[in-house]
Order: structure tokens, then C-alpha cells, then sequence
């Protein structure tokens, strides 16, 4: 053993103070330059590719890197211990990217900007009067009935079309469906209002023409993210007239032509109205279509899926069914990544991050690497039900205080619709080869699947 004389040298590593962090500067960079780099954004659609072209960046530069992008810099980063530094950075007031396309239609109609739009004092005041409604569990109870009555209506509806058809199977592109079913879902939860969408045929009074807008309005958005706001005014590009008329479209029916918008302000915000609603159908319907196609090819999760459903009974809790919503948004988040303005300076990896840059998560390189994610190319719900440490690993609603505030909304619309249509439709994938994705403002498939149903009564 040591005697008492024994002296212990310290360890040499704690003589040496930590190494200061290193200048954003030093950081790796990607790209030739940001001009350039915005060119390249507008060739050939390459806005559409952004998240392949992040998950190639990170895998040639490392975990971390920074872009210039026109008049855009932006720190990109991957890792979940990265997320939760830029939680514990973002201050009072979180603030994101702003989306000046967006903005620029606002001031040039003379609309004012919405909760998504807004940031600083203004963007919490309005938060904070709308949480109770929409992100407490209270007011998620008063949604729910109303969601599974338009649930049990899809449902119905398919399986008439199913008694029609001679082979006793449908083979379709779910995609209009499921948009129109999530259209009347959300409607109907915030507004009081059924839309009648779910009947087939052309969707009646203006919300066709509502939802054809809302395609071009996506559609758009991405090669216009990054030019500067001089650049934006003075565009004469076509793209920013189909994104004006656009917009004018779904702000037209937003006052009450078709009815969608016209209970807004019984939440207690009409800011509310013009810039949140109008992305939730998208935001949900095609996470569900990614489910029902990854259902379709995996026989076994969806088995095990209804086997669940026959356990839980009516009051019994899905955690599979809830896994399952989880890995469909880690392999195909609606928003391709998080971003932040940190309040303070933040040290990522070894790089000193001044407060007030713009640092991205990217959620689709994160859920596809397999440094955060074991086999990450294979649909498993069940890696979510381990006692694995999970945390900022499931990020598609965001983080914190500006997390998406429709969460709970989207969250009980896709489990109620998943409930009934495994209750009552087996879903087989008409090609078990993966779907290639493009972004248009959110993640889209390039080509709808096509899927079969067959009834199981």
C-alpha cells in the first residue's frame, strides 16, 4: 500500500488549462463562395436537394461546418448534444429564421405578420395566449373528439370505395387523400367547421382552388429562402409571382370564403390564423403518407401495430403506435432542420459561436447517421422503446419554448387516423424500394407511393 509519506503526483492533465475555443473562422466551410452558393440554389431546382446536399457536407467535412449562402452564414450541425447547447443558448425570446418571402408578401399586401413570422416580445405575448388552447393536455382533450369523428369518416369512406371495386382492393396514390383528410381534421378542431372534403369528387366551394394554393405556396418557398431582401423587392423572377398569387389566394379563403379561417379569433388570436393554419394539412398529411408506405413494406411493424390496437382496447395506451410516428419523422422530418440565433455565445465542438449566428440542426442527416442512430436505414419503431438516452434525438416539432405550437394537434391527428385505418385496412406497398425526397419547404416524396388497401372485415 502508499505510506503516509507518499506523495502522488497530479495527473499531467490537470495542469494544462482547457484550450480556448477556436474563432467561427476556423471553422470547416462549404462551398466556393456565398454568391456562388446561392446560384446554386437556383440551378436545376437545387433548392430541392438541400438535405441530401447537407447530409453529403457533413460527411465530407465532419459533425460541424459553416455555409455562406448570399448575404446568408450559417453553422450546420448534426449531433443531438449540439441541439441541446443551442436549447440552453436560445434565451427568453427563441428566434429562428425568418422567411422574408414570406414577410415581403405581408408588407406589400399590408397583412400583418403571424405567430410563425414573428419574434422577440410580440412573439411571446401571442405564444403565451395560445399555449393553454393548444399545447396543454386540457385543451388537447377538447380536440380529440372532434379529430376521431373526421378520423372514422375517412375511414368509412375508403371502405366504400373499397365495396366498389370489383377485386375487392385499391390500389391509389393516398398523398390527395390524406391532404384533404387533414384539411378537414384541423379545420374542424379549431374551427367547429366540416368542410366536406372527405365525399370524393371536386372539393366543394373555394377549397380546391385553397388547396392547389397551398402546393404552388410550398412549392415556391424554398428558391426564394435565402436571397436578400433588396434582391426579393426587385424580382421580376416568375417564381415570386406564382408565390405573390399564392399567398393572395390563401389569404382570400383565410377571410372566410370557404370557411376555413373564420373561427380564428375564438382563440384569442387572429395572427393566429395567418401564418400557422396554413401549413398544418401538409405538415401532417405527409408524415402520414410516409407511415402508410413504411407500414406498407414492413408487414411485421404493422402487424404488431394491430395486434396493439386489439390489446389496448378503447382506453389503453399505444406506445408502439406513438414509436412508429417517431421513426417516420426521424427518416423523413417535415422541416429538414432547427434553426436558432443563440442569445449568447456558444461553444459547438472546439468553435466559439458568437451569439446571433444562425445555426441549423440538421434533422435529416441526424436521423440517418449512423453515429447517432444504430442501422439507421432500417424502419424500427421499437428503438424507441428501449432504456436508450433519447434525448434531442426526436426534434421534428422542434425544441423548447418555440417547438411547434400545433404539436398536439398533429401528434392526436396521426394517431387517431392510424387507429382506425389499421382497425380496419391491411396497406401493402406496391414497391419496396425507397422513396426519393425533395424539399419544398418541407420534405415531400419526389413521387407518390402507390399503395394497395384491402378491408379486414
Amino acid at each position: 500500500g502508499l505510506g503516509s509519506g507518499t506523495r502522488i503526483s497530479p495527473s499531467p492533465h490537470s495542469r494544462c488549462p482547457p484550450l480556448p475555443p477556436l474563432p467561427l473562422s476556423s471553422m470547416p466551410l462549404l462551398g466556393p463562395g456565398p454568391w456562388l452558393n446561392l446560384l446554386r440554389l437556383w440551378r436545376q431546382t437545387g433548392s430541392q436537394s438541400l438535405h441530401l446536399r447537407m447530409r453529403e457536407a457533413f460527411g465530407s467535412l465532419g459533425p460541424i461546418y459553416r455555409e455562406r449562402v448570399g448575404t446568408y452564414e450559417c453553422v450546420n450541425v448534426l449531433l443531438p448534444r449540439d441541439a441541446a447547447q443551442l436549447f440552453r443558448a436560445e434565451g427568453l425570446f427563441p428566434r429562428r429564421m425568418g422567411i422574408e418571402a414570406w414577410s415581403a408578401h405581408r408588407r406589400l399586401r399590408n397583412h400583418k405578420c403571424g405567430l410563425f413570422l414573428l419574434n422577440g416580445p410580440s412573439w411571446r405575448s401571442e405564444r403565451l395566449a395560445l399555449n393553454p388552447a393548444l399545447l396543454s393536455p386540457s385543451g388537447a382533450r377538447r380536440f380529440l373528439p372532434l379529430l376521431d369523428a373526421v378520423a372514422k369518416d375517412f375511414a368509412a369512406a375508403l371502405g366504400r370505395r373499397l365495396r366498389q371495386s370489383p377485386s375487392g382492393t385499391l390500389t391509389i396514390d393516398p398523398h390527395p387523400l390524406l391532404f384533404r383528410f387533414t384539411l378537414e381534421a384541423s379545420s374542424y378542431a379549431l374551427y367547429g367547421e366540416r368542410l366536406g372534403l372527405l365525399g370524393g369528387g371536386e372539393a366543394p366551394g373555394g377549397a380546391q382552388q385553397f388547396l392547389g394554393a397551398l402546393e404552388v405556396m410550398l412549392r415556391t418557398t424554398p428558391p426564394l429562402l435565402f436571397l436578400p431582401p433588396p434582391l426579393l423587392r426587385l424580382l421580376p423572377s416568375p417564381i415570386w409571382q406564382e408565390h405573390l398569387r399564392a399567398w393572395d389566394i390563401i389569404f382570400q379563403h383565410g377571410e372566410g370564403s370557404c370557411g376555413v379561417y373564420t373561427m380564428g379569433v375564438s382563440y384569442g388570436s387572429q395572427l393566429w390564423v395567418s401564418d400557422v393554419c396554413h401549413v398544418t394539412p401538409p405538415q401532417t398529411a405527409v408524415p402520414l403518407l410516409f407511415t402508410l408506405f413504411e407500414l406498407g413494406r414492413n408487414p411485421r411493424v404493422q402487424g404488431a401495430l394491430r395486434e396493439e390496437l386489439r390489446a389496448a382496447g378503447l382506453l389503453g395506451s399505444l406506445p408502439l403506435l406513438k414509436a412508429a410516428i417517431k421513426e417516420t419523422l426521424r427518416l423523413y422530418p417535415v422541416g429538414v432542420t432547427v434553426q436558432r440565433y443563440p442569445a449568447t455565445d456558444v461553444v459547438l465542438h472546439k468553435y466559439l459561436v458568437p451569439a446571433g449566428t444562425l445555426c441549423q440542426v440538421s434533422l435529416y442527416a441526424m436521423g440517418r447517421s449512423p453515429d447517432v442512430f444504430p442501422h439507421p436505414e432500417r424502419y424500427d419503431p421499437w428503438r424507441w422503446l428501449g432504456n436508450g438516452d433519447n434525448s434531442f434525438k426526436a426534434l421534428a416539432f422542434g425544441f423548447g419554448a418555440r417547438q411547434c405550437i400545433g404539436r398536439r394537434l398533429a401528434e392526436a391527428e396521426m394517431m387517431l387516423f392510424l387507429i382506425h385505418v389499421l382497425r380496419n385496412f391491411s396497406i401493402e406497398a406496391v414497391s419496396t424500394e425507397d422513396v426519393p425526397t425533395v424539399f419544398r419547404f418541407i420534405l415531400m416524396p419526389e413521387t407518390s407511393p402507390l399503395l394497395t388497401f384491402r378491408s379486414l372485415s
